[in-house]
C-alpha cells in the first residue's frame, strides 16, 4: 500500500519559522552544529552505558556477590527499560518540547548513575540501572527530533550519519574505557564518570538548544498500549532468563511464553484501534522499514549477547586484568569507529542492501570464528575475530536510522527513530537472555559429566548447582583450603566447561547473524533519505 505526504522540510512534527526549513541561527542558540555537539554528549554516554558496564560485571559480582542471574539483570534491566520507553519518550518530546525532554533525561540519567555508584548491594544496583534506562529513553528521541528540527533537509542526512556513528564508537569505545577505569579506579567509577559528563550535557543544552514542540501535539497517551507492551517484553524475557533454572519444558516456562504472545497479540489489537496509538502499526506495511527494524533486533542479539560471554572469557579464564581486556577489544572498537563513516559513504554511493548483507555475513563469520575459541588462544587470532565483528558491525550501526527513518513517512520519522533505537535495545536485553540461557543449559548438562571424568569428589546437587553458577561466568569454584592438584583440575573442568557453552553460545549468535543477511536484502534507501524532504513512502 501506498501513501504520499507532502511536508515542509523540518518534518511537521516540528515547529519552523517557514516551510523552507528552520531560520539560520544567530550565535550559539538554535546552531544546527553545535546542537549536534551537545546532543551527541548526551547520547554518547547512554550508548557508552550499554557497553561500558560489561566489562565491569565480573567485578560487580565478585564485590557484591552477585549470581549469574543477577548480573544478566544489570544488563537486561538496563535495556528492557531503554526498549519499552523510547517511543513513549519520543511523544513526551513531540508534545512537551525536545529540549525539555532532553535535559530531564540528562540529569535524570546522571543521577542514576551516582546513585548505582554508591550502591552497596546488587538489587540497588539493578533498580538504579532500571531508572538509568528510563532516562536515558528520553534522550534518544529527543535528540534526533532535536537534530530535525535544526538542520536544513539537506543536511540532515550527514547529522543523522555523525549521529549513528558516536553512537557506534561509543557503544565500541565502552570496554576499552570501561577497563581502564575498572582496574585503574574501581567499578564504581564505570558509573560516576557519568556524572560530570551529564553536567556538560545540561550545560551546554542550556546554552545551546532552542525549543522544539510538535504543531498536533497528542492530547492524551497510549496508556494501555504502553501497559501492554511493557508487560509482553517483561514476561518475555523473564521466562527467557529463569528457564534454565525452571527448564525449558516447565510449565511455568511456557506460561510466562504464552501471556507474552498473548499481551504482543493485544498490544497489536489495540494499537489498531486507539486515536494515539503508542506504534502507529501502519509503519510496518513498508518491507524495508520492518526489515530495518528486525535486522536492528538480530544484530543487536548477536552483538550484545556475544560480548557479554566474551568479557568473562578475556577475564576470568585468560586471567586478564579489566584494563587488559579492553585492549584486547580494540580491534572490534577500532573497526567500528573506521569503518562507520567508510560504510556510511558506501551506503550514500550503492544503497544500504549489499552493505548491510556484508556486513552481517563479517559478523556470522566473526561468530563463528570466536565460537573456536580455546582456553589457550593467541592474542592474535582473538584480535582477528573481533576486528572482524567491528568491521561487520559498523554498516548496520551507520545504516540503521537511515533504512528505518527514511522509509517512514516525514511526519512519522520521530517515531521510527524511537522505533529504530527500541529495536537495539530489545535485541541487546534478548540476546544477552537468549545466549545466557543457551550458555547455562550447555553448562548444567555437561559440569557434572566433566567433574566425574576428571576424578574429582562427587558433589550434592545444591553444591553442584552452585558450581554451575560459578562457571557460568568462566570462574572456577575452588573453596578456600583446597590443595593444588585438586585446584588445577577444577579451574580446567570449569574453563573447558564454560568454553563449550561460549562455543554454543556463539554459534547461535553466528546463525542469527546469517538469518540477518537475507533479512538485509529485503531493505532499500527511502524516498526521505534521497529526497530529504517531500514525500513519504508506506
Amino acid at each position: 500500500m501506498t501513501s504520499q505526504t507532502t511536508v515542509d522540510k523540518t518534518g511537521p512534527a516540528d515547529e519552523a519559522p517557514a516551510a523552507s526549513g528552520p531560520a539560520p541561527a544567530e550565535g550559539l542558540r538554535g546552531h544546527p552544529w553545535f546542537t549536534l555537539i551537545t546532543v551527541a554528549v548526551g547520547v554518547m554516554m547512554v550508548a557508552l552505558d550499554g557497553t561500558i558496564v560489561a566489562i565491569a560485571n565480573p567485578a560487580i559480582q565478585k564485590d557484591l556477590g552477585a549470581t549469574f542471574a543477577d548480573v544478566q539483570w544489570i544488563t537486561n534491566g538496563y535495556f528492557l527499560a531503554l526498549a519499552v520507553t523510547l517511543i513513549t519518550a519520543g511523544k513526551l518530546g513531540d508534545r512537551f518540547g525536545h529540549r525539555q525532554t532532553f535535559l530531564i533525561g540528562v540529569v535524570g540519567f546522571a543521577a542514576a548513575s551516582g546513585a548505582i555508584g554508591l550502591s552497596d548491594s546488587i538489587a540497588f544496583v539493578v533498580a538504579f540501572r532500571v531508572l538509568q534506562g528510563l532516562f536515558g529513553a528520553l534522550l534518544m528521541p529527543a535528540a534526533l527530533g532535536l537534530l530535525r528540527a535544526t538542520f536544513p533537509a539537506e543536511k540532515l542526512n550527514m547529522a543523522i550519519g555523525i549521529w549513528g556513528m558516536v553512537i557506534g564508537a561509543s557503544t565500541a569505545g565502552g570496554p576499552i574505557l570501561g577497563g581502564v577505569l575498572v582496574e585503574h579506579v574501581s567499578w564504581q567509577s564505570v558509573f560516576f564518570i557519568n556524572v560530570p559528563v551529564g553536567i556538560l550535557a545540561v550545560v551546554l543544552g542550556a546554552v545551546i538548544l532552542t525549543d522544539h514542540r510538535a504543531k498536533n501535539a497528542p492530547r492524551s497517551f497510549d496508556v494501555l498500549g504502553i501497559g501492554l507492551l511493557s508487560g509482553a517484553m517483561f514476561c518475555l524475557v523473564w521466562a527467557l532468563i529463569k528457564a534454565p533454572e525452571w527448564g525449558w519444558g516447565a510449565a511455568l516456562t511456557w506460561s510466562f511464553l504464552g501471556i507474552s504472545v498473548l499481551g504482543f497479540a493485544l498490544f497489536a489489537f489495540w494499537e489498531n484501534r486507539v486515536s494515539e496509538p503508542l506504534i502507529p502499526l501502519a509503519l510496518f506495511r513498508s518491507v524495508p522499514l520492518s526489515a530495518g527494524v528486525v535486522l536492528m533486533v538480530l544484530m543487536a542479539i548477536a552483538f550484545m549477547g556475544g560480548l557479554f560471554f566474551v568479557t568473562f572469557y578475556l577475564q576470568n579464564v585468560h586471567g586478564m586484568s579489566p584494563i587488559d581486556a579492553g585492549l584486547h577489544l580494540l580491534p572490534l572498537t577500532g573497526m567500528m569507529i573506521v569503518g562507520s563513516p567508510l560504510a556510511g559513504a558506501l551506503i550514500g554511493k550503492t544503497g544500504p542492501r549489499v552493505p548491510l548483507a556484508g556486513g552481517m555475513a563479517f559478523t556470522a563469520v566473526a561468530m563463528f570464528g570466536i565460537s573456536t575459541l580455546e582456553t589457550d588462544t593467541g592474542s592474535g587470532l582473538m584480535s582477528i575475530w573481533f576486528g572482524l565483528l567491528g568491521l561487520g558491525l559498523a554498516p548496520v550501526m551507520v545504516g540503521a536510522t537511515e533504512v528505518i527513518v527514511g522509509n517512514a513517512p516525514m511526519e512519522l520519522s520521530g517515531v521510527a527513530g524511537g522505533l529504530q533505537q527500541a529495536a537495539m535495545q530489545i535485541g541487546g536485553s534478548l540476546g544477552t537472555a537468549v545466549l545466557g540461557a543457551v550458555m547455562a543449559s550447555k553448562v548444567d548438562n555437561d559440569l557434572a559429566g566433566n567433574w566425574a571424568e576428571a576424578g574429582l569428589p562427587k558433589l550434592s546437587p545444591a553444591e553442584l548447582d552452585q558450581a554451575a553458577e560459578a562457571v557460568q561466568v568462566g570462574a572456577p569454584p575452588v573453596a578456600p583450603g583446597t590443595p593444588p592438584e585438586i585446584a588445577a583440575k577444577i579451574t580446567d573442568v570449569a574453563h573447558d566447561t564454560f568454553i563449550s557453552g561460549m562455543s554454543l553460545a556463539s554459534l547461535v549468535a553466528a546463525g542469527v547473524a546469517v538469518v540477518a543477511v537475507f533479512v538485509a536484502f529485503l531493505t532499500k534507501r527511502g524516498a526521505n533519505a534521497e529526497a530529504g524532504a517531500g514525500v513519504g513512502h508506506i
